[in-house]
């Protein structure tokens, strides 16, 4: 059997992410607010970041170097994060 395969519950309850959880009013200011940021931001802060590692590099200043590099991973999450939240909705 396949593991992906979600079986109903047999006793008829719904079972979808809506019948059961709303957004609290933090995540939903946080939401309106973030919305508001064109999605391409976050990619070009991340690129900034890369260039300011690669320049930090240059200069042999390798821990500020590797500091700056690692915003870009989280910088292109919450890009991820927005765009959902723009296509999909949060409720």
């Amino acid at each position: 059997m396949d593991t992906m395969t979600k079986v109903p519950p047999s006793d008829g309850t719904k079972t979808t992410a809506d019948s059961s959880h709303r957004e609290g009013g933090v995540a939903k200011a946080i939401e309106s607010q973030t919305a508001k940021l064109p999605s391409d931001l976050f990619l070009w802060a991340a690129f900034g970041s890369m260039a300011g590692s690669l320049a930090l590099q240059i200069m042999g200043k390798k821990e500020q170097s590797n500091f700056v590099g690692q915003w870009a991973p989280t910088l292109l999450i919450l890009g991820l994060y927005n765009k959902i939240v723009k296509v999909a909705g949060s409720d």
